[in-house]
């Protein structure tokens, strides 16, 4: 269990939703990486949450598609310094981005036609450069 991760004003995901675990990290750090989990393991259940509503759901699961574990949870890792807690820190600062982009509902685009104008300037200007390509053929001969 951890403690609750505001993302904006509006949604806070609840500590039961998140659960964080320490393992060794790699990468260079002498003697130290081997005696320090300072690696963060941060797993949020998004599917079983509450603090987030369907659609969102569906957004999160689209962006981190890559990042989910067997279960099917968001698996979210920070190595970046030898502190744990920092790492913790970005850890959480990671989902907090990820939930963010999860919450902006994307604009539906509303297909256009061209106007009436831009059809026959569009035409226009087809027949323009075809005409200056006809000047540059050889003329046929007829026998």
């Amino acid at each position: 269990m951890s403690t609750p991760l505001v993302i904006n004003d509006k949604v806070t995901l609840p500590g039961s939703d998140l659960e964080w675990t320490a393992v060794r990290a790699s990468g260079p750090g002498g003697q130290n990486v081997n005696k320090v989990a300072s690696k963060v393991e941060l797993t949020f259940d998004f599917e079983g949450t509450v603090a987030l509503n369907d659609p969102a759901r569906a957004r999160l699961r689209a962006l981190a598609k890559n990042s989910l574990d067997a279960e099917g949870r968001l698996l979210i890792t920070s190595q970046k310094t030898r502190d744990q807690a920092k790492n913790l820190a970005d850890a959480r600062d990671k989902l907090r981005e990820l939930v963010l982009k999860a919450l902006v509902v994307p604009k539906v685009r509303k297909p256009t036609k061209p106007s009436k104008g831009a059809k026959q300037r569009r035409l226009t200007t087809k027949k323009k450069v075809s005409a200056k390509k006809a000047t540059r053929k050889k003329p046929r001969r007829d026998d």
